[in-house]
């Protein structure tokens, strides 16, 4: 073959943008500074649970939750927790009481 011919597929192979259809989305970021399930203040019950909630052909999302007993409730109703953060408000946070647990099933 002739060399001119390799050197010029060569320099088109080398400059040619490669494109990753099967990347992941990288995750949509949380919007609120509440538990979209309990409306509690993150960080309430101790560290945050960071949730990267998966769905066959949509953008991965992250869901922060005040504990990680707020996901088994997540996980029964996702797209109802999803249209809280689509909404983009700012769900309230609870007032403090004694007990952070009161009302909140784990």
């Amino acid at each position: 073959m002739n060399p001119h011919i390799l050197r010029l597929f060569a320099l088109f192979a080398l400059s040619t943008p490669v494109f990753a259809a099967d990347t992941p989305a990288a995750a949509k970021p949380y919007p609120l500074t509440t538990c979209v399930v309990s409306g509690e203040a993150l960080d309430s019950m101790g560290e945050t649970y960071v949730h990267t909630h998966k769905e066959a052909g949509k953008p991965d999302r992250e869901v922060r939750l005040c504990c990680k007993g707020c996901l088994k409730k997540f996980n029964k109703n996702p797209a109802k927790y999803l249209e809280k953060l689509d909404a983009d408000r700012p769900l309230p946070a609870k007032p403090d009481v004694p007990d952070a647990h009161a009302g909140h099933d784990h």
